[in-house]
């Protein structure tokens, strides 16, 4: 490995520290815990890893969210490259990591040697605290799978199971991993004597194969005979026929037992083409329930329980409810994009020490709108709109009266034009009455400058923005 600079060091450091943020412990622990940066400069990222089976794996599961997660502290990023490392690596064992499987499974990265405790599946450590029942917003399109999960968190050891396995499934970020760890949660918390086993399909991988490499395939058995409760994240990665078999084995076991199952994934069982017909049989064979995008009055309770919890970071954070009500009109998929929109207006504020508005809310995130090169918006729709709006007509608009109630109106529009359509200062001019490119670019310096002191000129720009996109 190539010698870096302490400040390389350091970010790079940042880059590892939101990883594990991303992911979680459990798959940062089994993928990125022993990669190490061996060099960054001109767009190109090179890493190492200490096996062949753990740079495959990264290269096709997780390159492009390395490539983006470094970027954000290492800058732009034209390449990421994988390398296994050699140096410190025994011939006999770089040998034995390069050997092919011998049984059907995708390529996994195994340390060697490894200790006893690895194999252990539990992932009490990996839990997110912050994905609790409180914390989870209930609307029409999650409430069936919320009042199913209850149902299993809150029945008694020992009690008749209503359904199993209870199958959810969804699109990503709509609750569906927050609804997993609401559930150990409350049974960790109420009954703490139900043994509770939450993991990934990429983590109960990762485990068979290790187990797999040790020979002991019995211990890693064994850790099921005790569970009630299995959870299962991410079943829709659950790769390669054997696999397939230690997990139907294990499912088939638990069922029978009558204890508890749990699975999320991205699709229903229906569709779950890479897993064998009976294993599909059994999964419809329970409770499949579905979480669906959240309506604008979901979003909105989901926007607001977000809002609360940065205020409790920040108290200082002030968002107007116009502003509140705005995100979640304008996005329209999941809670996570929702949170993700919220996160941005915020930081703008912070970055540019601006108060949070309507106006600026609609700036910040019109790159997250469907269209948002402004193809669809035409002059002609804003021209039309802001002459209704002021009870100008589109004549005096392009016109070269002076009348104040002609040039504001006519300097919105232009400041419209700018912010939203593609169109080149030259032609926006041509458009509005043959007018100079100069004319535009002061139209749009001014109305800038006035919407930062002015919220009444606020408040009529962003309700401009909203019926010109709405046209």
């Amino acid at each position: 490995m190539n010698a870096i600079s302490a400040d390389l060091k350091q970010k790079w450091d940042r880059v590892a520290q939101r990883l594990r943020a991303e992911l979680g412990e459990d798959l940062y622990s089994s993928w990125f815990a022993r990669m190490e940066m061996e060099d960054c400069q001109n767009g190109r990222l090179a890493v190492s890893v200490p096996t062949r089976f753990l740079k495959s794996w990264i290269e096709n599961h997780y390159l492009q969210r390395l490539q983006k997660t470094g970027e954000a502290e290492l800058g732009a990023l034209d390449t990421v490259q994988v390398r296994v490392r050699t140096s410190g690596v025994a011939p006999r064992v770089a040998e034995v990591a390069e050997r092919p499987a011998p049984v059907a499974m995708p390529a996994m990265a195994v340390p060697n040697p490894l200790p006893q405790q690895a194999l252990s599946l539990d992932r009490a450590g990996a839990i997110d605290p912050t994905q609790t029942f409180e914390s989870f917003v209930v609307g029409g399109s999650n409430q069936l799978a919320h009042a199913a999960v209850c149902r299993v968190a809150d029945a008694l050891a020992g009690a008749p199971i209503s359904f199993n396995p209870l199958f959810i499934h969804a699109q990503s970020g709509l609750g569906k991993t927050h609804l997993l760890n609401a559930v150990c949660h409350r049974i960790r918390e109420r009954q703490p004597d139900r043994k509770v086993m939450f993991l990934t399909a990429e983590r109960f991988m990762y485990s068979f194969v290790l187990a797999l490499r040790q020979k002991d395939t019995i211990s890693f058995k064994d850790q099921f005979q005790a569970v009630d409760v299995l959870l299962i994240d991410d079943f829709q990665f659950l790769q390669g026929k054997t696999m397939q078999q230690e997990f139907c084995h294990n499912f088939n076991s638990l069922v029978d037992a009558k204890r508890q199952v749990i699975v999320a994934a991205d699709v229903p069982p229906a569709q779950l083409d890479m897993i064998d017909q009976r294993m599909r049989s059994r999964l419809m064979g329970g409770l499949v329930v579905d979480i669906e995008m959240p309506d604008l009055d979901l979003r909105r309770r989901i926007v607001e329980s977000r809002y609360a919890i940065l205020r409790q970071r920040d108290t200082g954070l002030v968002i107007p409810d116009e502003a509140l009500d705005f995100i979640a009109n304008r996005i329209t998929g999941s809670g996570r994009e929702l949170e993700g929109a919220l996160n941005r207006v915020m930081a703008y504020q912070q970055f540019n020490n601006a108060p949070i508005t309507l106006d600026l809310a609609s700036m910040v995130l019109r790159d997250m709108q469907a269209n948002p090169d402004g193809s669809r918006i035409k002059i002609d729709d804003i021209l039309k709109i802001v002459g209704r709006h002021f009870n100008v007509a589109r004549t005096d608009l392009l016109s070269p009266r002076r009348a104040r109630t002609v040039v504001v109106p006519r300097q919105i529009g232009m400041y419209l034009a700018k912010k939203m359509t593609a169109r080149s200062l030259p032609e926006i001019g041509r458009r509005f009455g043959g007018r100079d490119h100069s004319t535009v670019l002061h139209a749009v310096r001014k109305i800038e400058d006035q919407i930062k002191t002015d919220d009444k000129l606020a408040r009529e720009v962003a309700l401009l923005i909203r019926l010109v996109e709405q046209a």
